[in-house]
């Protein structure tokens, strides 16, 4: 073990040295640190932060905190109207949103169409019907308009187009999904939901990367009722956006033990979000952390060289040190602090990057992948336990090339002998 005497000598040893050390080296080394840092944590704080916005967007664009949606067995939420009414009484919730929905085909060419034979241009689609001030103040549906406008409340059979459902903005034909052609704004359309039938007017295109908004059609909630030949007020959907602060999950229980689990399935914003997403995060991560134990290892290789040849060409002087009485242990010590003093330095320089500039301008600028607006995501119990791998590899790499120089005879090292 170290005793209190060596420790203190090698501190002394280490600052001694360290004074003297060229600042370019030491600059380096602490740079090569930093760079390490970053690679540790921002790697995988990218990967992650990809999916979780992706989570996000899903949040503030779709599900809100808490959302309810009609039982397996059946086509809506019984008794909508006492549901919404006992969910507004309580104080955690800050605004919530209604939807109905169908499944629904949309054809674009029937008026062209000179055969029965011809393929048509059409597609299946989720029809939502909804409120469109109600719902634009929850998710903000309007700024996700890139074509036309957007919906107001007495429009009468216009609509709203995902962008995927057209092919002048999706990527291709997908499983399931034959984009529309020659379709945009003022573009009529023929709508059919449960054998009804009517030509609507496209009125805005949206895009959005929450995949659900971008292959949905959106209609005033009034004409979707009435093409679904309903009189009632049950919707699909109801979802609820908490005040800040307030537990999701605290606030699902709640609804269930209310006895709205009975009426209607309830979930938090984690529930909802298919479980693929989550294999995907989980996936992201390991990829992350694998990418930076490489830099972690390329960091110790370099503590390691930079070390050795220092303690290397110090082989005389260390030599004269343990022949005057100085403990090998504490020349080890001393070079344990100098390896200390760069892991530390340029960990420090990299949470101040890290958390004063890197995480706040991406959350500001968010990074534009083509399915999700990524974040950096950094926590910091992460980022700590990634600053301890980090601190203890360097160690490890400094302390091992001076046992190995520290351990050779003492009069060898003095005169330079092998």
């Amino acid at each position: 073990m170290f005793s209190l005497l060596n420790i203190r000598v090698g501190f002394y040893l280490a600052v001694r040295q360290l004074r003297r050390a060229s600042l370019w080296t030491t600059g380096l080394i602490v740079f090569v640190m930093l760079l390490t840092f970053l690679n540790l944590v921002v790697v995988t704080g990218i990967l992650v932060g990809l999916i979780e916005g992706i989570n996000e967007s899903y949040r503030t664009q779709y599900t809100g905190d808490v959302i309810l949606s009609e039982l397996p067995t059946k086509n809506y939420i019984e008794n909508t109207p006492s549901v919404i009414a006992f969910i507004k009484t309580l104080p955690q919730v800050s605004m919530l949103t209604e939807r109905y929905q169908s499944g629904g085909t949309i054809e674009a060419n029937y008026l062209t169409r000179t055969s029965d034979t011809e393929k048509p241009n059409a597609t299946g689609a989720q029809v939502i019907g909804i409120s469109p001030e109600s719902e634009n103040a929850f998710t903000g549906l309007s700024s996700k308009i890139i074509d036309g406008s957007y919906l107001e409340e007495g429009d009468y059979d216009q609509i709203l187009v995902g962008h995927y459902l057209l092919a002048k903005y999706a990527f291709g034909d997908q499983p399931g999904l034959t984009p529309l052609t020659d379709v945009e704004p003022g573009t009529k359309v023929r709508l059919t939901i449960n054998g009804s039938t009517r030509e609507v007017v496209v009125k805005g295109v949206i895009k959005s990367k929450v995949g659900l908004l971008a292959t949905s059609i959106f209609m005033p909630a009034s004409e979707l009722r009435t093409l679904m030949g309903r009189t009632d007020q049950n919707v699909a959907q109801i979802a609820v956006r908490l005040t800040p602060g307030s537990d999701s999950d605290a606030f699902k229980n709640l609804l269930l033990r209310s006895g709205i689990g009975e009426k209607a399935k309830v979930q938090t914003f984690t529930d909802s979000i298919p479980n693929g997403v989550a294999d995907i995060k989980t996936t992201f991560a390991m990829l992350g952390n694998g990418f930076s134990s490489i830099g972690l290892v390329v960091a110790a290789i370099t503590i390691f060289i930079v070390i050795f040849i220092n303690a290397i060409t110090r082989r005389k002087f260390i030599g004269i040190l343990k022949g005057i009485g100085i403990s090998g242990q504490a020349i080890e010590i001393s070079y344990i602090f100098q390896s200390l003093f760069y892991a530390s330095i340029g960990s420090a320089i990299g949470l101040l990057i890290l958390y004063g500039v890197l995480v706040p301008l991406v959350a500001a600028h968010p990074i534009d992948f083509p399915f999700s607006d990524g974040i950096l995501v950094a926590p910091i119990d992460g980022t700590a336990i990634r600053i301890g791998l980090l601190v203890l590899t360097t160690v490890i790499a400094g302390y091992l090339p001076s046992r190995m120089i520290v351990r050779k005879n003492t009069l060898d090292s003095i005169l330079g002998r092998n």
